[in-house]
């Protein structure tokens, strides 16, 4: 018998069922759907590549464009995208829908071709 591990009936119910449901109580209850809403709180994320092209490139975006970039991916998402071209004002960015991050950015000043993409859309 390990020490203190006694059990005592209160009432019908073991004193130890007692404590796991004080501690489940004492604790919120974390679902699918909360986690899902804190997920989708994040408009969208940057990788570590995406960021130094953003430096580089010295391309900066107002929270204004990454909320429209994050309303072009839920519109992306919506029509089945995986991986995105999103232009907003004279900024493209590369997105993988599903993840919501931007894998890389430039500038649209310049002449490019976007690979491994399968939908664009623009902000």
């Amino acid at each position: 018998m390990i020490p203190n591990m006694h059990l005592t009936k209160v009432g019908g119910i073991s004193e130890n069922t007692l404590r796991k449901q004080e501690t489940s109580a004492s604790r919120p209850a974390t679902g699918f759907h909360e986690i899902l809403a804190n997920q989708m709180d994040t408009p969208v994320q940057f990788s570590k590549h995406a960021a130094l092209r953003l430096n580089d490139r010295n391309i900066s975006l107002t929270g204004e464009q990454i909320n429209r970039v994050a309303d072009g991916i839920g519109k992306a998402d919506e029509k089945g995208i995986r991986d995105s071209l999103v232009l907003v004002d004279d900024v493209a960015l590369v997105v993988n829908v599903k993840s919501r991050t931007v894998i890389t950015a430039i500038s649209q000043m310049q002449e490019n071709v976007f690979s491994n993409i399968d939908g664009a859309v623009i902000v």
